[in-house]
């Protein structure tokens, strides 16, 4: 067991789903999971290992925001052996070509936050590339559209309201597709433990247009393309 996690030895598969919400992660078990076994409930972050497609999986809850994520990420790959990681989370839409549930393969993620002046000078995550391109493949086999670009990964879900509304301007100017608050502290970690990662992201509300938003019910239980195409990409990878 590690610290916030509460799994025994081998109780996670070296390949992860991580959907920010809890209860995202056991409709994926329930609904995905062959046989699928609790490993985590401390603090409510449920996880689960089972098997997809004859491949042993896992899936655990990171909750909001890179502090949350980090620890985590951490664990799992520290503690628990996880080599392959994907994010599976929703995003503000940040351009007016991206609606409600369409989907974004975060090849990089630029920050607001400090997290990555850890070094001398700033870290610039990026995605596996390998775990990238057989998303891109995999969703087109589908018959689904997958944008592919850089997320903006910030410390504040409010922060028009704290900046005002011309703060996201500069952002989208030089190319964010949408904003979230995980990617890059989970490519970052993904780099310094030798861990594939990935982040897939559905649209679930627009901080440039004017769509109705995901309720919360619809952020769990109603991302089955991007959950789908995360699990198919995962399994060639384990």
């Amino acid at each position: 067991m590690s610290i916030h996690i509460g799994a025994e030895p081998g109780a996670v598969a070296s390949g992860i789903l991580l959907p920010g919400d809890p209860l995202r992660a056991k409709y994926i078990a329930e609904n995905y999971f062959e046989n699928p076994v609790q490993f985590n409930k401390v603090r409510g972050m449920y996880g689960f290992t089972g098997t997809y497609r004859g491949k042993r999986v896992s899936t655990m809850g990171s909750g909001m925001g890179m502090p949350s994520i980090s620890i985590y990420a951490t664990e799992l790959m520290r503690d628990y052996g996880v080599k392959t990681a994907i994010r599976i989370g929703t995003c503000g839409s940040m351009s007016l070509d991206l609606h409600i549930k369409d989907m974004i393969a975060a090849e990089g993620a630029s920050t607001d936050s400090d997290i990555n002046r850890i070094f001398p000078g700033t870290y610039c995550p990026v995605a596996d590339f390998d775990l990238l391109r057989a998303s891109v493949r995999i969703a087109k086999e589908k018959g689904l559209s997958m944008r592919v670009g850089m997320v903006l990964s910030s410390d504040c879900f409010y922060q028009e309201e704290l900046t005002g509304p011309r703060s996201n301007e500069l952002w989208i100017k030089y190319g964010a597709l949408a904003g979230e608050m995980e990617t890059a502290a989970l490519y970052t970690l993904a780099k310094k433990y030798g861990v594939r990662a990935l982040s897939l992201l559905t649209v679930s509300d627009s901080i440039v247009g004017k769509e109705a938003e995901l309720s919360a019910d619809e952020r769990q239980t109603s991302l089955d393309n991007m959950i789908c195409t995360a699990l198919d990409t995962l399994c060639e990878f384990v």
